[in-house]
């Protein structure tokens, strides 16, 4: 069977669990040696286990991509093991307890700005000069439907997303003559850790996500893996600053 990615060198971020770890273990599956990362450190050697057992080779770099030194590392990682960057997904990014703009704190404004947006940039940064010195490559950035439309109670996190579609397009049309395609994955409802612990807390966003959603369920991780695939694929080849929706059916209406 001919696999996408074989002896492709792929870094992952936010690997330790949901979408993360969906993507690297179906990297993995697809002849992919992988440098993962995350900020927490035990579920990041978790999927490093998995994928190490699947026969392929990983890395894994403990990091937080809201410091530039900790991207730069894991970027370098990358290459040092596996002699080039390919592929990168960058995936990593938090959320706050739903509130409306007036209860968001500064400081829980600021952190989610440097994850979720200052962390993409820093990837970014690194991973383009990789891929300039070795003749391109694609990456992926999460964004989000938020990242399409506002919704209540998540100002801080709709905010960051629609900023990683713009940094997103604005870097393809940089980037493009390197030979490196730049895209983004805007997924809907994902039973992913994060989100579940969010429902846990407002019973009622879930029902409000679920009404909303046409398609009437969330995402398993394992779907956007297989949409952050293609667009890392060859499949993909004509696809640059795209922001690519995977949400039931939400974003329809």
């Amino acid at each position: 069977m001919n696999k996408r990615f074989e002896n492709k060198s792929v870094l992952v971020t936010g690997a330790g669990s949901g979408i993360g770890r969906a993507t690297a273990l179906a990297f993995a599956a697809e002849g992919a040696d992988l440098t993962l990362s995350d900020i927490d450190e035990t579920h990041g050697r978790e999927t490093e286990e998995l994928i190490r057992r699947m026969g392929r080779r990983v890395t894994f770099v403990h990091a937080d991509v809201a410091r530039a030194v900790d991207c730069a590392a894991m970027v370098a990682r990358a290459v040092d093991h596996f002699g080039a960057l390919h592929v990168a997904f960058n995936n990593a990014g938090i959320n706050l307890a739903p509130a409306p703009i007036v209860d968001v704190e500064e400081s829980e404004w600021q952190r989610i700005l440097a994850t979720n947006l200052t962390g993409v940039f820093f990837c970014l940064k690194y991973e383009i000069a990789a891929m300039r010195r070795t003749g391109g490559g694609a990456i992926i950035n999460t964004a989000s439907v938020g990242g399409l439309i506002g919704t209540a109670g998540v100002t801080a996190y709709c905010a960051t997303k629609h900023a990683v579609v713009g940094l997103t397009k604005s870097a393809a049309l940089d980037h493009i003559g390197d030979g490196i395609r730049i895209n983004a994955v805007c997924p809907g409802g994902t039973r992913t850790p994060m989100l579940s612990e969010w429902f846990e807390r407002a019973p009622e966003v879930e029902r409000a996500a679920l009404a909303g959603t046409p398609i009437a369920r969330m995402a398993d991780p394992k779907e956007i893996a297989q949409t952050v695939l293609f667009l890392a694929s060859d499949a993909a080849s004509f696809m640059v600053g795209h922001a690519l929706v995977v949400d039931g059916g939400l974003t329809a209406h």
